[in-house]
């Protein structure tokens, strides 16, 4: 059957050489609706079956992508494309398939919406199969050589959908309201595996084909795949983790306790409805901690600590299982249904798993990013991007993707759960998973259901609307409070008033197992903004900040030098810059060099230098950080 379709595709793309004239431009306007020009509300697919190729010697991805759609009476199919070069359109099922007319319509003034593609139908078509390939626009896909891998052998591709780059590997309906199931057959080198946020192989086949099923309706950002060299250990409880072979035992020591994890969350919130859960550590260009694809967590390999220190990211990927994947924002005006209510679900899987004084340490240091990220947006062009709610038109969805989604969303629900009771808690969110399970969910739905399912139910008063719609953090937020976070406070602020003679006796590197990764990220928060050069100097050779690989360490060790413009520092930093594509660490840190002059060049230098290492979401946001055209 599979060989059967690489001579029908061969085959195919010869003819559509000659049906060239069945495309054509169009000046046509098409209104675009949730980020996207296709007219789900008359046509949209139910499921599709992708047949592609995977070619890394040309870096391109080619075949056909088969939607079987549901038909409303509608003479033209609209999907989003960007970055793609159209071979032909048919209809019909693979047996019977027809040529069909389609344009290339124009593009908006908000170029990231890419164009659409509209496509001639008959009322009651039902399947529309689009012949296409990926090209160096596709901004979805990270084409990495074997440099930027762990092996240094072998290269390696992932995608990254989320918000609206799916439209840049696959033609596609791309928005978050219609769920589909999808199904793929795959062609890719046969010394490397193929996964997708589908059910997976675990071992390579001689031939490098692979066959993928996700049989449950999932948004099509979380279409994701991923190829490359890589193993798979089983770590119990229908979990486990893919990694490139050099990573397989420090992944597994890492991630020993997601079944733990996988427990706590079930019993929380209820059955886990996706069969599988794995992970798939990436390389390091990656621009996430981890993205939430189904049955295919792909995470950072910076959460790699090597003392299980930064896993609450895999706590938080795993609850999006239920909120996000399972209960989905309707549209990326309400993403912060997607991740406050993940944020808040994590927190609760942490306390099991460390214990509520440690959970609340992470959810401090949460709350403390929120209030520098609220300080940043108050002073932005965007000032209302303060609210829960927004209004993203026009704009990148990108720009919700901010600490007010996943914070304050969070901190919603905590405070929330403190009015009325967290066994109330529980059974409302329980219901709420359950209610709305496969569906896409708007605010205005949450907050109906909000109101009668416990609000009105047990008639209690709360200022839900103040938390939503308005910006800021209410005075009703749940405040935490720790003494360990307080002492180290003091210990910070206390840096400034020693004598240096007396600092350089005050730490040695035995210290640094005193106290937690948590403590020491609020220590380094609340040194003095204008700390010298010379007290971070003796910081430096007392605790080897600049050294230490804790990821989240480094981060805020780094933003310090600069500020201080501490440069012994530097070559750690550039180091970091240049292996580390993480968005959430290297944007601020490209911001501070460029802001401060004595490193301005120094931001444009280095990202001139290490771009290529970046996947096109960290690179085009740190582009526009430096003020540079992408």
């Amino acid at each position: 059957m599979k060989l059967f379709f690489s001579l029908f595709l061969v085959i195919s793309l010869i003819s559509s050489c000659s049906t060239g004239e069945l495309e054509k431009k169009t000046t046509s306007t098409i209104p675009v609706k949730n980020h996207s020009f296709s007219n789900v509300d008359s046509i949209y697919t139910k499921h599709l079956h992708l047949d592609l190729k995977v070619d890394f010697t040309e870096k391109k991805i080619s075949g056909v992508a088969r939607h079987q759609m549901i038909n409303s009476g509608t003479k033209r199919a609209i999907f989003d494309i960007k970055g793609l070069k159209i071979l032909k359109v048919t209809t019909g099922d693979v047996n019977n398939e027809t040529n069909r007319k389609y344009e290339i319509g124009k593009e908006t003034n908000n170029k990231i919406l890419g164009k659409p593609l509209i496509v001639d139908i008959d009322k009651n078509t039902a399947f529309v199969n689009i012949y296409y390939e990926t090209t160096k626009e596709s901004e979805a896909l990270d084409w990495l050589d074997s440099t930027l891998t762990s092996s240094k052998e072998k290269p390696f591709l992932y995608t990254q959908g989320q918000a609206i780059l799916t439209r840049t590997w696959i033609p596609i309906q791309d928005v978050p309201s219609n769920r589909i199931t999808y199904s793929a057959d795959l062609s890719v080198p046969s010394d490397l595996l193929a996964v997708m946020s589908a059910s997976n192989p675990k071992v390579k086949n001689k031939e490098g084909m692979y066959h993928f099923e996700m049989k449950q309706a999932i948004p099509c950002y979380l279409i994701a795949l991923a190829v490359g060299d890589l193993v798979y250990g089983d770590l119990g409880n229908q979990t486990g983790v893919y990694c490139e072979p050099e990573l397989i035992d420090d992944c597994v020591y890492e991630f020993k306790e997601l079944p733990d994890m996988m427990k706590v969350a079930e019993d929380l919130y209820g059955e886990y409805a996706w069969e599988q859960y794995d992970l798939l550590i990436l390389p390091y260009s990656f621009p996430f901690g981890g993205m939430e694809n189904p049955r295919l967590t792909f995470a950072n390999p910076t959460l790699i600590a090597g003392d299980r220190s930064l896993v609450s990211v895999i706590a938080h990927e795993l609850a999006h299982s239920w909120s996000g994947n399972l209960v989905t924002n309707e549209t990326w005006n309400d993403f912060w249904l997607n991740e406050g209510f993940t944020v808040y679900f994590e927190n609760r899987i942490m306390e099991e798993i460390i214990g509520k004084s440690k959970a609340d340490d992470l959810a401090l240091i949460e709350f403390f990013e929120l209030e520098e990220e609220l300080e940043r947006i108050s002073k932005s062009a965007h000032p209302e991007d303060a609210h829960l709610f927004l209004n993203l038109e026009g704009r990148d969805p990108d720009d919700g993707m901010t600490d007010v989604a996943y914070v304050k969303g969070a901190f919603f629900l905590k405070t929330l759960e403190n009015r009325v009771g967290r066994d109330k808690m529980d059974v409302f969110l329980q219901s709420y998973f359950n209610h709305f399970k496969f569906t896409s969910v708007n605010t205005e739905k949450f907050v109906a259901y909000l109101e009668k399912e416990l609000l009105k139910k047990y008639d209690i008063g709360f200022n839900y609307k103040e938390w939503i719609y308005e910006a800021g953090i209410p005075s009703n937020a749940l405040v935490i409070e720790s003494k360990g976070f307080e002492r180290i406070k003091l210990m910070a602020e206390d840096i400034s008033k020693h004598k240096l003679s007396e600092l350089e006796n005050k730490f040695s590197l035995a210290d640094r197992d005193s106290y937690s990764v948590q403590e020491w990220l609020t220590f380094l928060r609340h040194l003095s903004s204008n700390i010298s050069a010379e007290r971070m100097k003796v910081l430096d050779e007392s605790l080897q900040f600049s050294a230490w690989t804790n990821a989240e360490i480094q981060f805020e060790w780094f933003l310090k030098s600069i500020s201080s413009n501490y440069t012994p520092a530097y070559p750690y930093l550039s180091a970091f810059l240049e292996k580390v594509g993480r968005r959430k660490f290297i944007l601020p840190l490209y911001e501070a060099l460029y802001n401060n002059k004595a490193t301005k060049e120094k931001a444009l230098s280095w990202f001139d230098n290490y771009k290529q290492n970046y996947h096109a979401v960290s690179r085009n946001s740190i582009a526009r950080a430096l003020h540079l055209k992408n």
